[in-house]
């Protein structure tokens, strides 16, 4: 008589565990680079949530022309009388040559411009890069082809000349002519600049990866068990590319925001009288052989922040690798 021997049947396959917020923060944390450009970064975010705030307190405005309006600070080619651009007890960080304006409440307005362009355009990319991404590495087929074709197509175009060609051609459109464009008007150009092929890398990259993952043994023990396909995609796929969108969140912030000062140096993006680095930068580099000391701190102020939240990218992808937790 033969006997047949019971075999257990193997669990079914987990879905991979998402990093917990808490977790991902300690290991951000423990990598001293990432801890304090974390520190940078929260400072820049506290700095433009507080600005109002902190310009009550130190007495000025970012609009009001000092230099023209008080005699004495400015001399009559438009640059500040007293030394190292006109930085004194009254004014810290000193007058911006010609409207003489308060360097200091540019500065601390000009974070909260390029923040708010900066996050709505990460937040409108991401959106469009997992609707697309996801949809179409999970469909396949034609539609995956299709996809492909169409992003190597707009991957082509130069993405810079595109933004300084279609910016003027939006806000006409959006504004009758002979108008003044509202400052909404402005930002809401430049997002729709930025979105309309910020989304594609990341499509690209989530339609790769939910091409493999729908192929794992998870989201097929899903599908054998009758689950739609909303929920595979909501709660099977989506939950094993978080870490893919953070990191993208994270990489696209500071990518934005030094696009939009670029487009600002050129003269396409905020105007007057909206305090803006990129044009701050402009206005520096027109009067840097007289007065060298009105470009720095906008050219720093970039610079430190960009790097700072690149450097976090950094910290947040390696916080997010599975091996580097062994």
């Amino acid at each position: 008589m033969a006997v047949v021997e019971q075999v257990a049947a193997p669990d079914a396959p987990a879905r991979p565990p998402a990093p917990a917020p808490k977790s991902l923060l300690r290991r951000v944390c423990r990598d001293r680079t990432g801890a304090v450009a974390l520190g940078v970064v929260l400072l820049f975010l506290l700095i433009a949530l507080a600005a109002p705030l902190i310009a009550a307190l130190y007495g000025k405005n970012p609009t009001e022309h000092y230099g023209q309006n008080t005699p004495g600070l400015l001399s009559d080619g438009g640059l500040p009388l007293a030394p190292n651009g006109g930085i004194s007890a009254e004014f810290w960080f000193g007058l911006e040559p010609g409207l003489g304006r308060d360097v200091f409440t540019q500065l601390l307005y000009g974070i909260r411009t390029s923040l708010l362009i900066a996050f709505a355009s990460a937040a409108v990319t991401t959106a469009l890069g997992v609707l697309a991404g996801v949809a179409v590495g999970y469909l396949g087929g034609v539609t995956d082809r299709v996809f492909g074709f169409l992003s190597n197509v707009l991957l082509a175009f130069p993405t810079l000349l595109l933004l300084l060609a279609l910016s003027p051609v939006i806000q006409s459109r959006l504004v009758d002519p002979g108008t003044a464009e509202p400052e909404w008007m402005q930002f809401l150009v430049l997002v729709l600049v930025f979105s309309a092929f910020g989304w594609i890398p990341l499509a690209l990259s989530l339609r790769a990866a939910v091409r493999s993952l729908r192929e794992r043994d998870f989201v097929q023990s899903a599908r054998a068990l009758g689950a739609s396909r909303f929920h595979i995609v909501v709660r099977e796929l989506l939950p094993n590319v978080r870490a893919q969108l953070l990191v993208h969140a994270t990489m696209a912030v500071p990518s934005f925001v030094a696009s939009e000062a670029v487009l600002s140096f050129l003269g396409v993006g905020i105007t007057e009288p909206v305090p803006d680095w990129g044009r701050m930068i402009s206005r520096g580099s027109e009067v840097f052989q007289a007065d060298p000391t009105y470009m720095v701190f906008p050219g720093v102020a970039l610079l430190v922040f960009v790097l700072a939240f690149n450097l976090l990218g950094d910290a947040v992808r390696d916080a997010l690798d599975p091996r580097a937790a062994r």
